[in-house]
């Protein structure tokens, strides 16, 4: 039975499980009440929602794969090919999330990959892939989870934000940038088959997504504080009805990923619980202040850089750090940023083999990486001292 598979699906996510069991143990300890309402971040959730919507739209309308081709059409080098793929995700993430980045482009990848007969460079281009998508995220409010709940949290304008995670998104894109040089073969002369190439088309069709731009535009004002969040949820969800009544669809759902939004939820019980708790709140507020971006990348490598954001935004208001501690600590472990499981996921049900190698790729490109970031941190650091 469908509803079987759909309650299967969401209760297989081992995040929203954790999550939902703190929230219950927690509720022992703090029994429900009406203040458990004041918990939630209905605004946070709100913009998640929108975006999700949004973002799904211009996907089925083709927007990525047609950027995709675009910038692929004029690809001769190994060197050009990859560069395409890995920054594509880059400053495609900062936009429509590194979640949706990766769902788009690294399928696209290992399509194109395989065409052009260069299997030897799934695992590095992959891996590139989602550090790259992880890393350009962090840029922008909108760039994934732990920024639009931690952006909206915080009440900083966008320029703050930005200024904040500015100088690491460059660093990144030097980073990715040096990473190219160690591709194999890569002055190697490509075929490069594209999607328009072989006659492949959106079957959705392009006639909604005036529709979805302009809804987009409205969720970028929101961001920079000259629009009502209500405005753009009231759109996004008017919009969705009247389209799929125009299309007779028989589908009623608004699809979005609600696994995230409950395990949102869980987390914001449990975290709000915990502050409740005097002689906890009081002992993991003196733990974290003062280490909050060390704690938050440690945090991230075993809960993810979601629910850490959600766990330590109630013990400190430090933003600058917390922000750049999710942000940093997608890198490292699989898990740290839940991201990083798309890719693997689409790795491992296509290509089937090599998985110690991706894994063993994976993990010393992040950790890598993560290195040279808070080195940069701590230079920075003394710097400004």
């Amino acid at each position: 039975m469908k509803w079987f598979s759909n309650f299967k699906k969401i209760f297989s996510d081992p995040v929203l499980i954790t999550a939902w069991i703190l929230a219950i143990v927690s509720s022992f300890f703090v029994l429900p009440d009406s203040k458990y309402i004041d918990y939630i971040d209905f605004k946070s959730l709100g913009m998640l929602w929108g975006l999700m919507i949004v973002v799904q739209g211009l996907s089925d309308n083709g927007v990525f794969e047609v950027i995709g081709n675009v910038l692929l059409k004029h690809t001769k080098k190994c060197w050009q090919l990859v560069s395409v793929l890995v920054f594509i995700s880059f400053f495609s993430a900062m936009l429509i999330t590194n979640d949706v980045a990766l769902i788009t482009f690294v399928p696209f990848a290992i399509t194109i990959l395989i065409e052009c007969d260069r299997n030897d460079l799934l695992v590095p281009v992959i891996v590139l892939q989602t550090v790259a998508a992880n890393l350009g995220s962090m840029f922008t409010p909108i760039g994934n989870p732990q920024n639009i709940y931690l952006y909206g949290n915080s009440g900083m304008g966008i320029l703050d934000f930005i200024m904040i995670t500015l100088p690491y998104m460059l660093i990144a894109m030097v980073l990715l940038a040096m990473s190219l040089l160690f591709i194999p073969g890569k002055n190697s002369e490509l075929s490069v088959y594209t999607s328009e190439q072989k006659g492949i088309k959106n079957e959705q069709g392009t006639h909604t997504l005036p529709i979805y731009l302009i809804l987009f535009g409205i969720g970028i004002m929101v961001m920079l504080h000259t629009i009502p969040m209500k405005i753009f949820i009231l759109s996004v969800l008017i919009c969705e009805i009247i389209i799929k009544y125009v299309r007779k669809s028989e589908d009623l759902k608004i699809k979005a990923d609600y696994t995230l939004l409950m395990t949102f939820v869980g987390f914001f019980i449990f975290t709000g619980n915990i502050t409740r708790i005097g002689k906890i709140h009081e002992l993991l507020e003196m733990l974290i202040n003062g280490r909050e971006l060390i704690t938050a990348v440690t945090v991230s490598q075993f809960i993810s850089n979601v629910p850490a954001a959600l766990l330590l935004s109630r013990f400190s208001k430090n933003d600058e750090a917390l922000i750049l501690g999710v942000n940093l600590g997608g890198l490292g472990t699989l898990i740290a940023s839940m991201a990083s499981l798309i890719s693997y996921k689409y790795y491992v049900n296509r290509v089937k083999k090599e998985k110690g190698k991706y894994l063993l790729t994976f993990t010393g490109i992040n950790v890598l990486y993560l290195a040279v970031l808070l080195c940069a941190r701590l230079v920075g650091q003394m710097l400004k001292n």
